[in-house]
């Protein structure tokens, strides 16, 4: 199923500063993630198994690996058939000015909305690590007549405060929404439970190009679609819950939505991956990851020239990667990776083309691309030595950020 009559914009331009320094040179969803994948991979994953094949994506800071990435991966639309994604730059259409907010970042391309013919608008982050049928929500709010559907899910009360939280009637309609309350209200009949908003929506394209309108006129707007556009939409209009994990759609229903903006969430989003059951079932055959996965060798354990065998315990093991005479337990070594002789790699990320010299420890870090880390070094078990050179997470997580050199 496609849906011809809706334009889809994806929201690809954050900075992710609590993401740095994986952020430095690369915008967040430009962020590698689980082994081989982007996180821009898992919403473009949804849209192509949703059927939905007119694209948008907005794009802003440091966008350079995205469009690398998303061009080598995702040139598989169909322009002849109506089928695209589209990268977007800030056009400065409106103004000289960037992005000031989610519906601003709309509001500066709102000719391409109005040039597209379309009838519906969904507009996505682009940062979210999660699977989901997009088909269904479409379906529903097109039967439904709403001007906006809204994505939400089920959370734990003491979380709500983070998200925009809803309140719905018996007809899944929106009474009630307040971005970010410091006391957020439970859910009718589930105490203890709230229902928070995915930052997913779908528009009437009418009515966006209206209120985009007049929030653009109010001088008092930060022109956010949380803070500002689906309160004052809520005194007259239509405003429908769509709630996530029962779709029933291809995709099994894990239920699984991460947002990974700081580094700590970003480690245990991938750590989850090790789990011995999964939360987020990557090897559903009816909804692969799409990316791009490059032209490597396969990965291999190999015994070193101490006579040490390579040993992968628990881990992911990327194309290219290769475990001479070393050791990785709970890790997720990317393409390309190098562990040497008598090397221990533990709880850790290794992002492509990390080489660990011989002897070296790593335990609970993330290190960037193409760093090469000396013999005998160790990163990871004295925080305080490791903070005179790296970031160190609140909880613990060492970044040794990309290309950095060892004295």
């Amino acid at each position: 199923m496609t849906f011809s009559n809706t334009v889809t914009v994806i929201l690809a331009g954050g900075a992710g500063s609590r993401l740095h320094p994986l952020t430095a040179e690369r915008t967040k969803p430009a962020v590698p993630f689980g082994g081989k994948y982007r996180i821009i991979d898992f919403v473009l994953t949804n849209c192509l198994h949703s059927g939905v094949r007119r694209v948008l994506m907005l794009t802003q800071y440091k966008s350079h690996s995205l469009q690398k990435h998303v061009r080598d991966g995702w040139s598989i639309f169909n322009p002849e058939l109506g089928e695209y994604i589209t990268l977007v730059p800030p056009q400065m259409r409106k103004g000289e000015r960037w992005y000031g907010g989610t519906a601003d970042a709309i509001y500066q391309n709102i000719y391409l909305l109005e040039r597209s013919g379309a009838e519906h608008v969904m507009i996505l982050p682009g940062d979210h690590i999660y699977r989901m049928d997009y088909a269904p929500m479409m379906s529903a709010h097109q039967t439904s007549g709403a001007e906006l559907t809204i994505a939400c899910m089920d959370v734990v009360l003491n979380e709500a405060h983070q998200f925009g939280v809803l309140t719905l009637d018996d007809q899944q309609r929106v009474t009630d929404f307040v971005e970010k309350p410091a006391e957020p209200a439970a859910t009718n009949g589930h105490e203890g439970r709230a229902l928070a908003s995915m930052g997913i929506y779908i528009f009437s394209l009418k009515r966006l190009l209206a209120v985009l309108e007049e929030d653009q006129a109010r001088s008092d707007s930060s022109h956010d679609f949380g803070k500002d556009i689906i309160p004052r939409m809520l005194a007259g209009g239509l405003i429908y819950g769509y709630l996530f994990g029962g779709e029933g759609g291809r995709v099994s229903p894990d239920r699984y939505w991460r947002d990974v903006g700081t580094i700590d969430a970003y480690y245990k989003a991938n750590m989850d991956l090790l789990d011995q059951v999964p939360p987020m079932n990557l090897y559903q055959k009816e909804w692969p990851i799409r990316t791009y996965a490059g032209q490597h060798p396969p990965a291999r354990t190999v015994a070193g020239r101490m006579g040490n065998e390579g040993i992968a315990i628990n881990s992911v093991i990327s194309n290219g990667a290769v475990i001479s005479g070393g050791c990785a337990q709970h890790s997720i070594l990317f393409n390309n990776v190098f562990v040497g002789d008598e090397a221990m790699v533990h709880d850790s990320l290794l992002f492509e083309g990390v080489t660990i010299g011989r002897g070296s420890q790593i335990n609970r870090c993330i290190i960037d691309k193409h760093v090469a880390v000396p013999e005998g070094v160790m990163i990871g078990f004295d925080q305080a030595q490791d903070r005179q050179r790296f970031e160190v997470s609140a909880e613990g997580i060492v970044v040794v950020p990309r290309g950095y050199r060892f004295e």
